[in-house]
């Protein structure tokens, strides 16, 4: 572990880039290294990562256009769908268009030869965040180990690479679906580690556990205001968290924090918060951070808006930073001071497991529907209503416990060592 790893993203959304930033422990000089952003990188290389990026941002995008937009995108997921789990017993799916397409330039193009000859000059073990690096360095031969982390509660057929019962990566699956989905393909049992997704470890500090509990104690406060889930729920409480958490002497409103995602195409929605929420902040019943992540023009309308409409800043508050990795720091710091997380069933999911429940945008794409019912069935998140109405169905969720309930299931249910595990994976190559 002296040497430690190389850990390797890719700029395709904050999936990837923040599993990768929660690993940065483990990487060589603490640093997260960008497959198709890096020193020395060739030209024909970056092109072709490029064009890449380019397809899934202008697919996330266009999906807001009318009526055209749903097409494209429904035509452009189907080809990424997860088929059903069951019957378990079924024949092996083959690779599709995109895995194949991988294998085809990296054998007409070279493409990612130049990385992988970059890797081996120090031929530490390989973490990955994105399967094309990882797919890479198998088919160059790089003579490292190679671990995958998978990022979403359910996995596509593109996380396993021409032939998966040749393959010698190693997988680190978030979920029991994840671990079975990737068995379905043919990656051989034996590569397969359940380990959870990794989390920041920065909400559990040195106290593991015991910071965790006291701060969805305090949390349960703020998210059970009519006393409802823990009137009925005490049992519970007592059981994980040691003691029911006390009637305060003086209430706090919740804290909610809305994610902008990776594309940016929840910024609308984030807009529309702005008024439809207005009864809740005017009168001071909630209050809500919006993460613009790194999309300057997008934080830039956001707090116009905020401005034009007069609020304070404790009541609206517009997070944004210049570079991901400002970013997530500042993200995790901000959501650690917040009650609940409002996002779209993305890499986001898994913060449930830290006692935050989710409230959740609509799904993009296959994948995040395999996030959102994962959730669902988890009990730790439920799916916003009709956001002209926010004010109202969202006061009737927090005075119900719905939050509150959320909150503990996700802490209850969910693993939380992900960062560890996959350090203990590590340790064990």
């Amino acid at each position: 572990m002296a040497e430690k790893a190389w850990v390797v993203a890719v700029s395709m959304g904050y999936g990837h880039e923040r599993a990768a930033f929660h690993l940065r422990h483990l990487a060589r000089f603490h640093r997260v290294m960008n497959a198709d952003d890096y020193q020395g990188m060739p030209a024909a290389d970056r092109l072709l990562w490029r064009e890449t990026r380019r397809v899934y941002e202008f697919i996330s995008r266009f999906k807001k256009v009318p009526l055209l937009g749903d097409v494209v995108f429904s035509f452009m997921d189907r080809t990424m769908a997860i088929r059903d789990f069951y019957p378990k017993e079924q024949e092996v799916e083959t690779a599709g268009f995109h895995v194949r397409a991988v294998w085809a330039l990296m054998e007409k193009k070279n493409w990612g030869r130049h990385f992988v000859k970059k890797l081996a000059e120090k031929p530490l073990p390989v973490i990955a965040t994105y399967p094309i690096p990882l797919f890479m360095a198998e088919y160059f031969n790089y003579p490292g180990e190679l671990v995958a982390v998978v990022t979403d509660a359910d996995a596509t057929r593109a996380w396993a690479p021409l032939v998966p019962k040749k393959t010698r990566i190693r997988y680190a699956a978030t979920t029991e679906r994840a671990a079975g989905r990737l068995a379905q393909y043919g990656v051989p049992e034996r590569n397969i580690s359940l380990t959870g997704f990794p989390l920041p470890e920065s909400f559990s500090g040195q106290d593991g556990l015991l910071a965790l509990k006291e701060d969805l104690r305090r949390r349960l406060v703020r998210l059970d205001p009519s006393r409802k889930y823990l009137a009925r729920y005490s049992d519970v409480a007592r059981r994980y968290l040691g003691r029911v958490p006390e009637i305060p002497g003086k209430k706090e409103p919740p804290a909610v924090i809305f994610a902008i995602g990776g594309a940016g195409a929840q910024e609308d929605i984030a807009s529309g918060l702005l008024e439809y929420l207005e009864p809740l902040l005017r009168s001071g019943q909630i209050v809500l951070r919006v993460s613009a992540g790194t999309h300057a023009r997008a934080a830039d309308r956001l707090r116009k808006k905020a401005e034009d409409m007069k609020y304070e800043r404790f009541q609206v508050e517009v997070l944004y930073e210049e570079r991901e990795q400002e970013y997530f720091k500042s993200f995790d710091l901000a959501v650690e001071k917040s009650d609940i997380l409002w996002t779209k069933p993305s890499e986001l999911s898994f913060y449930a497991g830290l006692g935050i429940p989710l409230l959740l945008t609509p799904p993009i794409g296959s994948q995040e529907v395999r996030n959102q019912e994962w959730l669902l069935a988890t009990g730790s998140a439920v799916a916003q209503l009709d956001i002209r109405y926010a004010a109202e169905w969202f006061k009737d969720f927090l005075d119900a416990g719905v939050f509150a309930e959320c909150a503990m299931q996700g802490f209850i249910e969910m693993e939380k060592q992900g960062t560890r595990n996959i350090e203990r994976l590590l340790r064990a190559l």
